[in-house]
This record gives structure tokens, C-alpha cells and sequence, in this order.
């Protein structure tokens, strides 16, 4: 007897895709670098990630993307309405060490994209690890990126400095890190209240 077996639409075939109530985040594929090169071609967005250069070519984004797999890193393209918006993920930078990096193409600014794509990279991050720490870290000059922490359940550890590639130095930044216990925490809160 043959079975009908349903072919899977393009989302259902991608994989780790993510949903949101605004927003979709998935894997960046090649195809993406365009987007991804266009979005984060400003110097601003650069001046607030310690890895990103300016100008950002498309070479550049294809680098990233082609990367992502010998990294380690988990990256979402954040999608709003089917459009690229910017991108979010967990980087490793040693091991036992996860932390959260998040940015937007300007345009998307102060819509609370940012807060949102952030939830759900953190729910991703302690649903399928082991993990007790995530951290993550802003400019003191960016207060934006602050609040976005800060909204997650981040708690402030100190001011450290990082070194900045499109500035060619050091910058101090607020230190934030989410146990594991904190985060559950949090999601049992917001779950009670929509009983």
C-alpha cells in the first residue's frame, strides 16, 4: 500500500527556523548575503558590534555566512513581514562560554524587534542546551541595547572593555549574564499570567 507523504514547504524544510508573533528567524543562507550586506552597511550599527567592519560588503556577509559553520556560532536572519531586518545568535568564544549578539538594520530601530528576536534566541539557547549562563554585552553608549538585556532578564556584572574593529581600539561595555534559573524564572511568570 503507498502511504501519501506530503512534501514539505520551503519554511518547513529549513531547519532551526524560529516564530515569533512579528518576526521569523532562520539559518542565513547564501542568498541572503545582499540583504545582509545592504542592512549592516552603516557605520553606526558597526560602531556597536565588536566583529562587524564598515563599510560591509557583500563579500563580507558571504564570509559570515560560509563561516557560521566552522565558528560554532548560531545565527538567525531576522525576518519581519518576509524582509530581512538584521540578524541575532549565540557565539562561543571559549568553551563553557555562550554569549548573545543581536543587530538591527537602522531602519528597524525602536520597534522592539530587537527585544523580540532576542527572547526567542535565548528561549532556542537554554531549551537545547545544557547551559547555565548566557552573556551578552552593550556599549555604555548604547542605550538601546541596554534595554534590550535588561528586558530579557539580563543582570548587569560590570563595565569591561572590548575591542572594537571599526573603531581601532577598546570601549568599555556594560557586562550582563541570564542563569539559567533566572530565565526559567522569568518564563514561568509570564506563562502563570496568561492562565
Amino acid at each position: 500500500m503507498l502511504q501519501d507523504i506530503t512534501t514539505p514547504t520551503l519554511r518547513e524544510a529549513r531547519p532551526c527556523v524560529l516564530e515569533t508573533p512579528r518576526l521569523t528567524l532562520r539559518p542565513p543562507v547564501l542568498a541572503d548575503v545582499k540583504a545582509i550586506a545592504q542592512l549592516a552597511d552603516d557605520r553606526r550599527i558597526a560602531e556597536n558590534t565588536r566583529r562587524l567592519p564598515h563599510p560591509y560588503s557583500e563579500v563580507d556577509a558571504a564570509r559570515f555566512v560560509r563561516g557560521l559553520e566552522q565558528t560554532g556560532e548560531t545565527a538567525f536572519l531576522i525576518e519581519h513581514l518576509d524582509a530581512p531586518i538584521g540578524l541575532v545568535g549565540i557565539n562561543r568564544p571559549a568553551p563553557g562560554r555562550a554569549e548573545l549578539g543581536y543587530w538591527l538594520g537602522v531602519a528597524h530601530w525602536g520597534r522592539g524587534f530587537g527585544t523580540e528576536a532576542a527572547r526567542a534566541a535565548i528561549d532556542y539557547f537554554f531549551d537545547g542546551s545544557d547551559e547555565t549562563v548566557l552573556i551578552g554585552h552593550a556599549r555604555v553608549s548604547n542605550p538601546a541595547s541596554r534595554n534590550i538585556l535588561e528586558k530579557c532578564g539580563f543582570q548587569w556584572t560590570g563595565v569591561e572593555l572590548h575591542r572594537f574593529e571599526v573603531i581601532g581600539s577598546s570601549a568599555p561595555v556594560d557586562a550582563f549574564r541570564l542563569t539559567r534559573g533566572v530565565w526559567a524564572s522569568l518564563k514561568a511568570w509570564a506563562n502563570a499570567g496568561r492562565r
